[in-house]
């Protein structure tokens, strides 16, 4: 298989994890927005600030100009939060708008609520040839070569099957699917619930509440996904079921550690200030109880989070014992 070159926008984390991951087989730049974080990158040739223990290939190309990344790709790969991927969506259209682009953010535009296929086409065109990576997929262990196994999901699922091909490896393996509401309905709510899960591991609450946590979380977001025209075989996998219980459970899940610290009394700005990391279920929660309220979407477990968060009114015991007192249902 001939070489593809591919252009990565971000340096962060997770950025970084998949271009070191790419590298071995393709030809791949790396693009950051901060010169000095790049030129400390290629000096050191290791991105202390995320990955401390990981050191950079030759082969990996850095740079801070965003026109000598994009230009001449063969594919354009987004790994900026979501907060950055319309920007860099519409700056890439100025350059070079036909390129092949998938992006590996996850949540809910703040503001707009929009998931990010819905920003990609407001600044590419509907017809925009593009696809979402998502999946259970800590940076720190893909980076490392760890086996990992990823969702590539396109409308057009040629696309998907093409890049799947182009891109699969032993240590990263990926399987396509066309349902890209499902896809990142799962990405983004996932790590709303992971805040959930840290509050009541951090309370102390016991494997058996993350358990049921986990279990009706599933369905809060099966549920809002089929409402917006997803498939809820979707989350039954990767994307779904796969990502939401590594986020759970992981230590290394960002959104976990901000549930964590939660139920430890801190604010939220503390914590923030604390991770140094994007917490995309933070904004993502009150985009999500905002969406499932407008589609009438039962959604209690994320309501929550959304109170916790941004009500200003509970604690983390008053939004449990919220959610204890509600009626019993049917499953």
């Amino acid at each position: 298989m001939n070489p593809t070159r591919i252009a990565v926008f971000g340096s962060g984390a997770w950025g970084t994890a998949l271009a070191l991951a790419f590298s071995a087989q393709h030809r791949v730049i790396l693009w950051g927005r901060d010169a000095d974080h790049i030129a400390t990158l290629a000096a050191a040739r290791v991105n202390a600030r995320y990955l401390p223990d990981v050191p950079l290939p030759q082969a990996l190309e850095l740079t801070s100009d965003f026109e000598t990344a994009a230009r001449d790709a063969d594919l354009h790969l987004v790994v900026t939060p979501l907060a950055g991927l319309r920007q860099t969506a519409r700056r890439l259209h100025d350059i070079q708008a036909r390129t092949p682009l998938i992006w590996a953010c996850k949540g809910l535009e703040a503001g707009s609520g929009r998931l990010p296929h819905e920003i990609v086409a407001a600044e590419l065109g509907a017809d925009a040839p593009c696809g979402v990576l998502t999946g259970p997929s800590f940076a720190a262990e893909v980076a490392r070569g760890m086996p990992t196994a990823v969702t590539l999901a396109a409308a057009d699922i040629d696309f998907a099957r093409e890049w799947v091909h182009k891109l699969h490896q032993p240590r990263l393996r990926m399987y396509a699917n066309s349902d890209v509401v499902g896809a990142e309905i799962g990405g983004a709510i996932k790590n709303v619930l992971a805040i959930a899960a840290g509050v009541s591991d951090g309370m102390g609450f016991g494997l058996n509440a993350r358990a049921a946590l986990i279990t009706r979380g599933l369905a809060e977001i099966a549920r809002l996904a089929t409402a917006l025209g997803g498939r809820a075989d979707t989350l039954m996998g990767l994307a779904g079921m796969g990502d939401l219980i590594l986020t759970c459970t992981g230590d290394l899940s960002r959104n976990r550690r901000v549930g964590l610290a939660l139920a430890q009394g801190k604010t939220l700005p503390e914590i923030l200030h604390e991770l140094g990391h994007v917490a995309e279920g933070v904004s993502t929660a009150r985009e999500v109880a905002s969406l499932a309220a407008r589609r009438g979407v039962d959604m209690p477990l994320c309501a929550a989070v959304d109170e916790l968060l941004h009500g200003n009114r509970l604690g983390p015991r008053e939004v449990v014992e919220q959610l204890l007192s509600r009626e019993p249902r049917q499953e």
